[in-house]
């Protein structure tokens, strides 16, 4: 289509070109995604860049979009000559202030873009890190278009998701007229604005807007300003409000310092609004799934309340004078700082509501949740994993919704009940609803196309009583359901597309518990693989207890096109089943394995064949792996795990892995007791944009220190267990002042250089939502310590866990290492 288009204008005549341009530059991300893009003239390409009505969703966009068209149009060693270098000046087009920091960091490892990438990088930092905002400071002075983020008059998508550098000067900067940017009295009034939103006073009230005249871009109906740390959500709904008329989608995810007590300001302020994502780390401290040994008083944020009562009053979390209908989709997912009060207004103003997320909002109750679910008898997609979900949220959902008393429960099909509607429910680890109260649950969800009953007190007796035909998604791990009962459901199914079944220990079937109805299956081949086998084309699967080779076998017709594969404990592929894996499921992406029988040539095999894979995870299986494994290039793999495998994996070997598969991006390693300190080095140059690194039990490394794995500036989750006595007390607020994007931070007092870590306070913190430390006990190893010296081993004690939210710091000490 893009060469039609562009043959056309080359054909039809000179003046045509600049249409050309202009449709081109104003449609860019659809012409990036046809495949004829890399066919597109380089002059063309260029004038579309410059074009002033160039449309991007983000600068991320364009970046992304230039390296394609380099890799694909540009020979090695043409980089070396003046045609090289006048293609790769292109790039002084994209504002590398404004990528996102993790884009930013990888592509430091970019032979066509590291330099422009390490400008990036320290022009982000600069602007992520400065206790104040200063446009002169960081431009010197000079030109301010570099900072504007990109919209115009066609732009319906703002991303700005991972750019801590974005803050309301900037986003500011962009919305107002291009004439104003060489205003000094501006620059400086913009200067200023930061000093008036710092995280102790969060009062935007004072903020004079008058002074800021925005413009309108009537095209924006989606904005995400998701892992934007520096930005006060706040204050930038109010530019929101006003810029984005047409706004209907909002994504704020990890944005801490949004208060939930706000959440119907927003909602009047953006009148269109109807989706929005508040999404926060969920709380590791879920009550169900933890032993807690002590946990301390919350201390509370202290926020000004200096300003003007009359002009901001006190409101509750909602104060809701009318309705708002345009409400349909709300996610809260993690958050605890919603309560039941929250739940009760949030069913009052929003009636039109049909998707809720509170997934691990834990300081909600059952009965909170059934208000909701009374009251908002739209909602057909329900996410409340690990909450209280219960007795009382099951009778809101089983009642007849025609009758005025609200009362009724129907044991046969109840057409009229909100159950029966459903599409969605999860509500996994929701261990407080009894095998009576889901089997009634169960028995009227007829339409539901996506069921997570994880964890729950799920037998064989609730899951016969399933009667839907549109299931597409079905999670009953750990629980007690067996072959014959999943194969029921799988028998209605037949659009099933997903089914997560680890930890079922019934699944193990005996041989002679097969059932007679199918004497062609082999003796270790369950009904339920035959069931899938027969009648589904599935995505994902993941299986433990008693899946093996022959299982394998018998599911081939409906894996050919499987993208996800799980196999944990209880399940024996075998090396031969392993070794079929590529060719019965070509398009993989994300492979997981845990206790399964490993080898070189296992992984060599699976890295070799498999050219769309993303994930490997290898989890504590049988038989090691060498650097053998990692000897082919993996470009497409974007997480690693090995956990358990790799004892013998050196510093070389390390090197080797990060020169083959450069575009990783998670990296967890266990149990490589063979690296020391100088595998840092090879880490962060080798993987710069890594968001999550874990390290544990491995040798040496943080023996003289965090030295190098400091240079990971765009990491987000960060974990460093028992891997040598190193680091230094101060470590967890250094680690968040040079790493603005980090969130979660995981340590053991057995590695602290003094003993002990300090504790980051509001201030300190940053970013940060979750601090975990651990502490061992030491206890000998043998019977024969005594003869041999002191030899000790480290053996888990508890774990202190530090958390924040809005509202408040709170620390748990649990018996688990989390």
């Amino acid at each position: 289509m893009v060469e039609r288009m562009i043959n056309m204008g080359y054909h039809a005549a000179t003046d045509f070109i600049p249409q050309l341009t202009d449709c081109l530059a104003r449609n860019f991300i659809w012409m990036t995604s046809c495949d004829s893009f890399h066919n597109v003239p380089f002059e063309l390409l260029l004038s579309c860049v410059k074009h002033p009505c160039l449309t991007v969703d983000s600068e991320k966009h364009l970046c992304d979009a230039i390296l394609l068209w380099l890799a694909a149009n540009t020979i090695p060693y043409d980089l070396l000559n003046s045609t090289g270098d006048a293609r790769v000046a292109i790039f002084t087009e994209i504002r590398t202030s404004l990528l996102p920091l993790p884009l930013a960091a990888g592509k430091r490892r970019c032979p066509l873009f590291s330099k422009f990438a390490e400008r990036s990088v320290n022009a982000i930092l600069s602007l992520a890190t400065s206790s104040s905002f200063s446009l002169a400071n960081i431009l010197g002075g000079g030109d301010f278009s570099q900072l504007r983020i990109r919209l115009t008059e066609y732009t319906k998508i703002l991303d700005l998701s991972g750019c801590p550098q974005i803050s309301l000067p900037l986003l500011l900067l962009s919305m107002l007229p291009f004439s104003y940017s060489v205003d000094t009295m501006l620059t400086k009034k913009l200067n200023q604005l930061s000093l008036k939103l710092e995280p102790s006073d969060m009062d935007v009230s004072r903020i004079p807007w008058e002074n800021f005249p925005v413009l309108t871009f009537e095209a924006v109906e989606v904005v995400d300003v998701s892992n934007c740390p520096m930005l006060h959500l706040e204050a930038a709904i109010e530019c929101f409000s006003t810029s984005f008329p047409s706004l209907t989608t909002l994504k704020a995810a990890y944005t801490l310092n949004f208060r939930t007590m706000k959440l119907y300001q927003l909602l009047q302020k953006c009148p269109l609004l109807s989706d929005i994502d508040l999404t926060v780390e969920s709380n590791p401290v879920i009550p169900a799934k933890v032993s807690v040994i002590s946990s301390f008083p919350a201390v509370k944020l202290q926020i000004s309340t200096s300003f003007n009562e009359e002009t901001c009053p006190a409101v509750p979390t909602f104060h809701f004078p009318r309705r708002l209908w345009n409400i349909t989709k709300l996610i809260l997912e993690g958050r605890t700082d919603i309560y039941d009060s929250d739940l009760h207004n949030i069913a009052e103003c929003c009636p039109s509501l049909y998707c809720i997320n509170l997934n691990a909002c834990t300081s909600i109750t059952d009965s909170g949740i059934s208000v909701i679910l009374l009251k908002c008898v739209g909602l057909h997609s329900i996410f409340a994993c690990d909450t209280l979900f219960g007795h009382n949220c099951v009778l809101s959902l089983c009642r007849d919704i025609s009758r005025f008393d609200g009362v009724a429960i129907k044991m046969e099909k109840n057409t009229n009940s909100s159950a029966y509607k459903l599409q969605i429910l999860h509500i996994g680890g929701c261990k407080g609803i009894s095998e009576i109260t889901l089997l009634e649950l169960i028995a009227q969800t007829h339409r539901v196309r996506s069921l997570c009953l994880r964890e729950t007190q799920l037998d064989d007796n609730s899951l016969y009583k399933f009667s839907g035909s549109s299931l597409e998604m079905l999670d009953v791990s750990d629980t007690k359901v067996s072959c014959h009962a999943v194969g029921h459901v799988v028998r209605r199914s037949p659009h099933l597309k997903c089914l997560i079944a680890r930890g079922c220990r019934h699944l193990l079937q005996e041989e002679n518990n097969i059932l007679e109805n199918f004497p062609t299956l082999s003796y270790n081949c369950p009904v339920l693989y035959y069931e899938l086998g027969k009648s589904c084309n599935l995505e994902e699967i993941s299986l433990g207890w008693g899946f093996s080779f022959f299982s394998l076998e018998t599911l081939r017709p409906a894996i050919k096109m499987l993208k996800t594969f799980i196999v944990g404990l209880g399940g024996s592929l075998g090396e031969d089943g392993l070794k079929l894996v590529p060719t019965f499921c070509p398009w993989l992406e994300t492979l997981i394995l845990y206790f399964q029988v490993i080898s070189d040539s296992v992984v060599r095999n699976i890295l070799e064949t498999l050219k769309n894979l993303q994930v490997l995870a290898l989890c504590y299986c049988f038989g090691e792996i060498s650097s053998l494994s990692f000897q082919f290039s993996a470009p497409c793999l974007r997480k690693l795990k090995l956990e358990r495998v790799t004892a013998q994996m050196t510093n070389d070997d390390l090197l080797t892995l990060a020169q083959n598969c450069m575009n990783i991006t998670e990296l967890s390693l266990l149990g490589c007791r063979c690296l020391n300190s100088e595998s840092q080095d090879t880490i962060s140059n080798g993987w710069p944009g890594l968001i999550s690194l874990h390290l544990e039990d491995c040798g040496e490394v943080t023996a003289k220190g965090v030295t190098s794995l400091m240079n990971c500036q765009a990491l987000e989750d960060l974990l460093l267990r028992h891997n040598g006595l190193g680091i230094d007390r101060n470590f967890i607020i250094c680690a968040a002042s040079r790493m603005p994007l980090l969130r979660k931070v995981a340590l053991d007092v057995c590695d602290a250089k003094d003993g002990d870590f300090d504790l980051p306070d509001f201030t300190d913190r940053r970013f940060l939502s979750i601090v975990k430390i651990a502490r061992c006990n030491l206890k000998r190893r043998t019977l024969y310590s005594i003869e041999s010296g002191p030899c000790t081993t480290p053996v888990h004690a508890e774990t202190l866990i530090l958390t924040w939210d809005s509202e408040k710091l709170s620390r748990t000490v649990v018996k688990e290492r989390l």
